[in-house]
């Protein structure tokens, strides 16, 4: 018989360039923590920053390299966020439902040597059922498998701007979206007054798992922004209380953003685009 006092164990992870890192980025950790935990039904035991890998190919993207290092500068002192290098060491882009997958494996089977090879065969067609223990509705596990319960859930951490870009074309594959909100999950925070409560009405997948897509608004308002940041910097105004000191030590130092790098993958087609619009024709 379950404990009903027993908190279901959550680690939230989150994707994205972070080119740079920013205090928004930090801050949504601790919102998604804050309302997790004032639910009762919840403990937030691990945050996990995953940069995007430079194959991205997102326009002004800078080397992962740096991008990680300085995500390890502004996590250095927290005692519960922490930054992953797998998703970016690859030299390919990864669609963000393997890099969900890859850690919920790890959780699965915490071995250090966890790597690519580990978490490839979760795709393979044909062996789903067998491979991908994070297939069933995370309600459903308990039931099935009392050694299940015990493993957190990985929750998908993002702002409101990655959640709407669910409608964009080609950017995200359907079954990619619904199994990341059935078998893993969303938290999402948002602005008071900010449409995405409508935007996952207008969707019949988000509506249809909207009990796993958790809602946090984010009461008081802070409009940093990577775009912001270095758009500060090409015109070289000060970004200082906008990123931790180490990360504006770190750029200065390195002379990182400049109208050289902005221009950096202009022209190019961003990689899921490339990828999806080219599945789609097979």
């Amino acid at each position: 018989m379950e404990d009903p006092d027993k908190k279901t164990e959550v680690v939230l992870l989150a994707c994205g360039s972070f080119n740079p890192i920013t205090n928004m980025h930090l801050r949504l950790f601790e919102l998604a923590k804050d309302y997790f935990h004032e639910t009762g039904k919840y403990k937030v035991i691990k945050g996990i920053i995953s940069p995007v890998g430079d194959a991205y190919k997102k326009k002004g993207l800078i080397s992962a390299n740096h991008r990680v290092t300085m995500a390890k500068l502004a996590t250095k002192n927290s005692d519960w966020v922490e930054v992953d290098d797998w998703e970016s060491s690859q030299s390919e882009w990864l669609e963000t439902l393997k890099v969900l997958r890859y850690h919920h494996e790890k959780l699965l089977c915490p071995d250090p040597t966890n790597s690519l090879q580990n978490a490839i065969p979760l795709t393979k067609p044909g062996r789903k059922r067998k491979q991908e223990p994070n297939r069933h509705d995370p309600v459903k596990k308990k039931n099935q498998n009392p050694d299940i319960k015990s493993v957190p859930q990985v929750k998908l951490l993002c702002g409101s701007d990655m959640l709407e870009s669910f409608g964009i074309p080609n950017l995200w594959k359907l079954e990619d979206i619904t199994e990341i909100v059935e078998n893993h999950g969303l938290v999402c925070i948002s602005r008071a007054g900010n449409s995405v409560q409508k935007f996952i009405y207008e969707s019949d997948i988000l509506w249809r798992h909207k009990n796993n897509i958790h809602l946090v608004e984010e009461w008081i308002t802070n409009d940093i922004s990577s775009t912001k940041i270095r758009r500060a910097l090409r015109r070289g105004q000060s970004i200082r209380y906008l990123v931790p000191d180490v990360v504006q030590a770190y750029i200065e130092k390195n002379n990182l953003y400049s109208p050289e790098s902005e221009d950096r993958n202009a022209g190019v087609v961003l990689a899921p685009l490339q990828k999806h619009a080219s599945d789609s024709k097979n």
